[in-house]
């Protein structure tokens, strides 16, 4: 299975951007990871926020394929633990998704032409995170999954 991590704009923190690349090169260990960042737009601070997340979403869904398994990383989404995420990636590897797509919006979140090409929304945490460092968490969750599922000593419980 295919995984793609969408992301709106650039990580530009440099610890933020060797963590991310730490973990991606991990993660190519176990999967077809890739990760896509969305140029940020042009003048994004003169726009309001609900044609902003208009314009952003327009670029997430270009990065869209049909047969891609949208899932939002959203603050209303299904909270996992652990294990648990294990057993979601699991699930969809064994249910033939040639794609599962996550998707990180920006500021003020998505379209609401994204949320409806979604099928599934998985919160990280009920607290609030830069999206930036979401990434981060996001890519170490995804290669700790990995690990789960394949029985190695990364992850303790």
């Amino acid at each position: 299975m295919n995984i793609k991590l969408i992301v709106v704009s650039k990580t530009d923190i440099p610890y933020l951007q060797e963590g991310i690349a730490e973990y991606t090169r991990r993660l190519k260990h176990y999967c077809d990871f890739e990760l896509v960042a969305i140029p940020a737009l042009k003048n994004a601070g003169t726009l309001r926020p609900e044609e902003l997340k208009e314009r952003e979403g327009q670029l997430i869904l270009k990065q869209l394929e049909k047969a891609d398994m949208a899932v939002l990383l959203d603050e209303h989404g299904k909270e996992y633990s652990s294990v648990g995420f294990s057993e979601f990636l699991q699930k969809h590897m064994n249910g033939g998704i040639r794609t599962l797509a996550f998707v990180i919006g920006g500021a003020y979140g998505f379209s609401p032409a994204v949320h409806a090409a979604a099928r599934q929304k998985i919160s990280l945490s009920q607290m609030t995170f830069n999206h930036q460092m979401v990434r981060l968490f996001f890519v170490e969750q995804l290669y700790r999954a990995h690990t789960i599922l394949r029985h190695e000593k990364y992850h303790n419980e």
